[in-house]
Order: structure tokens, then C-alpha cells, then sequence
């Protein structure tokens, strides 16, 4: 009884992290129906460990079913795009104040990081952007994660879709945006090393203000 749980546990959790990791991160996927058959022979479970993992993925705000229909993947608002800025705002400029504060900046993992996403080759291709984009999660979560606060290390890993979907479409809609990215990111860790709590707060503010813009742009 114990093992069989286990297993539907852990099929549970292989599809919800292949949907998170696979499926919702492309933007093409917006405004479709998701087939549970097919994501099924996809991952290589049965149909129930899909569900509910579909349902979990309800609970987070990232499907919508509809009746007689299916699962939905909505569009990302604009007053989405709006909220997770704001929300990323408030709690890596938290994090940045207490990293400081703490003398725990994780200078060496984020430059690295930054490292790598500088290095991606130039062609933008969908999954140089999805790759670019993971990297630039990586960066922020790696702020938020030396603060040393579970539970906003959790919540700000709960952004994860929304940010690489909004990051791609970024990417996409603006030539020299991964430059751009790039540099902004060199802001915010000088601004951090430099432990300047005020300026690193104004980086932050500066980077996701950007890129809000641009996604908000008709």
C-alpha cells in the first residue's frame, strides 16, 4: 500500500515538473487546450498522475479547467505582467537589503551565472531564449536564496513559469535585449558587492521596470 503510493506520488510529480519545465514555459502554448492522453504517452505515465498534476497546477494559478473542455493555458495579462514585476520587485529588493546587511552577497554563483548567459551563442533561437531566460531565473533566484528565507525562496520559485514565458517574449520583441539583460544583471551585482543597499534597490527597480515596459508595449 505504502509502495503503491509512493508511485503514484512520484508519477504525480514527474508530470508536474515536465509540464512546469516543458510544456508552460512555451509561449505558444497560451490560450490552448492541453490533451491529457497525449502528455500522457508524452512523459510516460497513465492519465491519473497527469490530472493531478494538473489539478496541482490549478492550485498555482497556471491552468484553468473548463468543463466538457479541458485543461486551459490563459494568456498571460497585462495586468499579470504588471503584478510580477511588482511582486519580484518587493521581494528581491528585500532579499538585497538583507544579503548586505548580512555581508552574504553570493557574488562568486551569480557572477558565474551571469558568466554563462553571456556566452550563449548569438543566434536567438527558442531554445537559446528559453535557455538564456533559465539562466537569468537562476541569477534572481540565487539573490532571493541567500537571504536565507524559506518560505520567500519558495514563493519566488513559484514565479518560475510566469518568468521564463514573459522572458522569452521579451527576448523575442526587442533586437539587443539579451545585451541589455546582461548589463543590467552587472548592475545589480556591482550594486551588491559594492554594499549599497539604496543603489541595488534602484538596479532592480530599473531592470524589471524595462522589461515590464516592453512586455506591456502594443
Amino acid at each position: 500500500m505504502r509502495k503503491s503510493s509512493g508511485t503514484a506520488a512520484s508519477g504525480r510529480e514527474k508530470a508536474y515538473a515536465y509540464l512546469r519545465e516543458n510544456i508552460l514555459i512555451d509561449p505558444e502554448m497560451q490560450g490552448r487546450f492541453l490533451n491529457e492522453q497525449e502528455l500522457a504517452a508524452e512523459i510516460g505515465v497513465s492519465r491519473t498522475p497527469v490530472r493531478e498534476a494538473l489539478l496541482l497546477l490549478v492550485s498555482d494559478g497556471l491552468v484553468e479547467l473548463i468543463p466538457q473542455r479541458g485543461a486551459y493555458v490563459p494568456p498571460v495579462t497585462g495586468r499579470e505582467i504588471s503584478e510580477l514585476m511588482e511582486l519580484r520587485g518587493v521581494l528581491e529588493s528585500h532579499a538585497a537589503r538583507l544579503v548586505i546587511e548580512q555581508g552574504a552577497v553570493p557574488a562568486e554563483t551569480m557572477r558565474d551565472t551571469l558568466g554563462q548567459q553571456a556566452n550563449l551563442p548569438d543566434t536567438l533561437s527558442a531554445e537559446a531564449a528559453r535557455e538564456f531566460i533559465r539562466l537569468d531565473t537562476l541569477f534572481h533566484q540565487q539573490l532571493i536564496d541567500a537571504a536565507a528565507n524559506e518560505l520567500i525562496s519558495r514563493t519566488y520559485s513559484k514565479l518560475h513559469v510566469r518568468q521564463i514565458l514573459v522572458g522569452v517574449s521579451a527576448l523575442f520583441r526587442a533586437g539587443g535585449r539579451r545585451e541589455q539583460v546582461c548589463a543590467e544583471h552587472q548592475d545589480i551585482l556591482d550594486a551588491l558587492v559594492s554594499g549599497d543597499a539604496a543603489k541595488a534597490q534602484q538596479a532592480i527597480d530599473h531592470h524589471l521596470a524595462v522589461t515590464r515596459d516592453l512586455l506591456l508595449r502594443t
